[in-house]
């Protein structure tokens, strides 16, 4: 299956190589990049990332938005909120780390249901989708298909939460002891969450 990135100027770049760094682990996922234009997009850290254009991403994959400063001005440019929306309404999963849940929102995706967000911004992601149950002391949250985290380094506990979820948590332990990282494995509590 497909692990498809949705990438843009200025996204958080551990928002995307922490979960790229565990869906790597396993042997059925293949990772590729994508953004609107399919260009050379450069992360909020200067990390530059070659993608192929959205009309090429693949349907019945696992879709996989960062956050960042980019989802600023992104919530309000309707042409990439739709070509979002086409996709993700396309894909089997949709994750979201950090703000990225601020675009889902305002694409409408997760009215009436339960999601999270970087908790530093928390706020203004609400102001982004008032019909979606936010959950503030969650890690990440998993509504059907929706699976959102809170802060950049949670999108590492959501990716091996979704694991746990399609192939045992003893898979997402491995793959934690592999790149030697503590799992936060409970969802509902964020040591963030103050």
């Amino acid at each position: 299956m497909d692990i498809n990135c949705l990438l843009f100027d200025d996204f958080e770049t551990m928002d995307l190589f922490g979960p790229v760094e565990v869906f790597g682990k396993i042997e059925e996922y293949q990772i590729k990049y994508f953004s609107i234009e399919g260009k050379v997009v450069t992360s909020r850290q200067n990390a530059r990332i070659l993608t192929e254009n959205i009309n090429d991403m693949t349907s019945n994959s696992i879709m996989v938005i960062p956050g960042g400063k980019g989802t600023r001005d992104l919530v309000n440019n309707s042409g990439f909120i739709q070509k979002l929306k086409d996709a993700a309404e396309k894909s089997s999963w949709c994750l979201s780390i950090c703000t990225g849940s601020a675009l889902l929102a305002k694409a409408g995706l997760i009215d009436g249901l339960e999601a999270t967000s970087n908790k530093i911004a928390f706020e203004w992601v609400r102001t982004n989708g008032k019909h979606v149950k936010w959950v503030y002391k969650a890690r990440w949250a998993t509504d059907g298909k929706y699976y959102t985290s809170s802060g950049v380094s949670a999108g590492i506990d959501m990716s091996l939460g979704f694991v746990a979820d399609r192939f045992g948590e003893k898979r997402a332990q491995d793959i934690a002891k592999m790149i030697e990282y503590q799992w936060n494995c409970d969802k509902h509590d964020d040591i963030f969450a103050l």
